[in-house]
């Protein structure tokens, strides 16, 4: 088998909205034979258009972008590029994203205060044909198969749709429904919509108690 440093040089994008950030990661680039950055981008209209452009191998995604959410993106990239690669890097808790990463289409999620550790073994695993995640992570991915397979499980967050799951995120945080409406531009009868069936995954008798348990999820969550 054929070294690193025999094979040819596997092309990549990087998308997250901070610069110090694509920089640390230019950097590790930088110190192999085998990858090099083709594209950087902040949002993901300019992602689309250099992914469209440069055909990388793999993209590194953060889930948090200017202007715009990594988990549409990947989402994107899996319709219109099926043969790229993405890994998501992010602030956010493996535990909340991993899942809805994964759905969404990507391949990895890793943490960005281990990226200097592991990321360039993330990224060969991915183009191994692997999956990365933490083993903690799949650890709870199968236990949640099991639980499903054997009629066991019980309603979660993880059986949120991604939109459903933002405005629990922001019920959680404060926000009225006529609030959540206007921020996420759409109507407070669509908004009220996504609250009812939000309710109903997760079993929550009504709106009050709905926010109370969403309040107490987002502090237990993010402390």
């Amino acid at each position: 088998m054929p070294s690193r440093n025999e094979q040819k040089k596997h092309r990549i994008v990087i998308v997250d909205d901070h610069h110090i950030v694509r920089y640390g990661l230019i950097q590790l680039l930088n110190s192999t034979d085998d990858l090099e950055l083709c594209g950087e981008a902040e949002d993901m209209a300019t992602a689309l258009e250099i992914i469209e452009k440069s055909k990388p191998d793999l993209v590194v995604v953060d889930i948090s972008l200017k202007g715009s959410d990594g988990l549409e993106l990947i989402k994107q990239i899996n319709a219109k590029f099926p043969a790229i690669l993405t890994l998501v890097l992010s602030m956010h808790e493996e535990s909340v994203y991993a899942e809805r990463a994964l759905r969404a289409g990507a391949m990895g999620y890793i943490m960005k205060q281990e990226m200097n550790e592991i990321l360039l073994d993330a990224i060969y695993h991915l183009l191994e044909g692997n999956i990365f995640l933490s083993g903690e992570m799949t650890d709870r991915i199968l236990h949640k198969i099991t639980l499903s397979q054997s009629g066991e499980a019980h309603p979660s967050i993880d059986d949120l749709t991604d939109r459903q799951f933002q405005i629990f995120k922001l019920i959680g945080q404060g926000f009225k429904i006529g609030e959540i409406a206007e921020k996420l531009y759409i109507s407070v009868s669509t908004a009220e919509y996504h609250r009812a069936n939000i309710r109903k995954k997760m079993d929550i008798p009504n709106s009050a108690e709905l926010t109370r348990v969403a309040v107490k999820w987002m502090r237990d969550t993010f402390k």
